[in-house]
């Protein structure tokens, strides 16, 4: 094999290893997409107002400010504030506790 044709061989050789990483590239481009395109499904939206909420944490707090990148400021019973991420808060109902249910129960004897 002369001088040339193993350049030639090396160059496309090259060209053939561009042409993977760019496919390589696309296939994590369109991956990520997919990915993103089911997380954002899956994320439950919620529209917060001004007034009571439940942190998971304890409660019950009033909001103060909703920020459109989906943070929320809080107010605390004895008066603080503090911002919090507003998938970490949900809807407060008041202290409904569902009544105990019960069954009597026959003695065969």
């Amino acid at each position: 094999m002369d001088l040339e044709a193993s350049g030639e061989l090396r160059k496309l050789q090259l060209n053939e290893l561009d042409e993977f990483r760019s496919e390589a590239y696309e296939n994590a481009k369109i991956y990520k997409e997919k990915t993103k395109k089911w997380h954002d499904k899956v994320i439950v939206h919620r529209e917060f107002e001004k007034g009571k909420l439940k942190s998971r944490w304890s409660g019950p707090f009033l909001v103060e400010t909703v920020y459109p990148h989906g943070a929320i400021e809080l107010r605390c019973t004895d008066g603080r504030v503090f911002k919090v991420n507003g998938q970490r808060v949900k809807h407060y109902f008041g202290n409904e506790v569902p009544p105990a249910s019960s069954a009597l129960l026959n003695d065969p004897n």
